[in-house]
């Protein structure tokens, strides 16, 4: 009698895990088909209004033109210097948290309460931050570089908080391991919880670059709408500049010219795919290293 229980039991228990797996894979493919159909739409609706001209010349309320030329350096300006700037910062935010500060201290709290609250904030939030701090009060009028800065900080609750995740996968025994053996806590942090950890990392910067990607309400008011390249390589930056986001939204706002927008659209998925399989060949080859 106890054994015939028992076997209802497992079967009931079999059922629920083959149902509840049953959701996970339906819930994971809707997922999948909809992100993918999003991608398609965008494709098929703006790859056909692409063309060298486009790609290679600047806006023009003269000729027509609708070149992007400009926007796309901008961003690319934007992607480079965001993670210059936050990477470094986020990563050793959470190295810090992770291995060298007590867990329990008001420090770790209250930096882990101020990420959490950051990533809450809306972006043009931030973006009236940027034009009263940087652009006005450090003299950085609306440029390439107020922009910047601006996205380094919206971006950093993300750095810090999956890296933070990320460390915190790593077995403990790796770093008891390595001490044991007289290994420096530089030393292992370098050559241990870094590598592990690596796939994490990689992942809070594609995170952050889609979000520097898609990002236009704080760069309207810190980079501005500009789309002329002026002034050479360094000097670029302390000029306006609009980004492929921007100008997408300009163009929306206008109700006109939609074939442009998915263009546009259709331009920024290639950017992000491409910085998104650079990022994953890279994690690959430091993993096998």
């Amino acid at each position: 009698m106890i054994k015939q229980e028992e076997m209802m039991k497992k079967k009931k228990f079999r059922l629920a895990d083959n149902i509840l797996k049953f959701l996970v894979i339906i819930s994971a493919g809707f997922t999948a088909l909809l992100a993918l159909s999003l991608v398609l739409y965008v494709m098929v609706k703006g790859v056909g209004s692409i063309d060298l001209k486009m790609l290679t010349t600047s806006p023009s309320e003269l000729t027509g033109s609708v070149g992007v030329f400009p926007m796309i350096i901008n961003t690319l300006y934007m992607i480079v210097l965001t993670l210059v700037i936050a990477v470094p910062i986020g990563i050793g935010s959470a190295i810090y948290l992770n291995e060298y500060a007590r867990k329990e201290s008001k420090l770790v709290k209250a930096v882990e309460f101020t990420t959490q609250t950051l990533a809450g904030i809306p972006s043009i939030i931030y973006g009236l931050f940027g034009y009263m701090f940087f652009s006005i009060f450090l003299g950085l009028r609306v440029s390439i570089i107020s922009g910047t800065l601006t996205l380094s900080i919206m971006v950093l609750p993300t750095l810090i908080r999956t890296t933070q995740e990320a460390l915190s996968s790593v077995p403990n025994m790796y770093r008891e391991g390595a001490l044991g053996m007289g290994a420096k806590k530089i030393y292992l942090i370098r050559t241990i919880l870094l590598p592990c950890s690596m796939p994490g990392i990689v992942t809070a910067v594609i995170l952050s670059v889609g979000k520097v990607v898609g990002e236009s309400a704080a760069l309207i008011f810190t980079a501005g709408m500009g789309y002329m390249l002026t002034g050479g390589l360094i000097n670029h930056m302390f000029k306006s500049g609009a980004t492929l986001t921007v100008q997408l939204y300009l163009y929306a706002s206008r109700g006109e010219n939609l074939s442009v927008c998915f263009a546009l659209a259709s331009i920024l998925i290639v950017i992000v795919l491409i910085i998104n399989l650079s990022a994953r060949l890279l994690s690959k080859k430091l993993e096998a290293k």
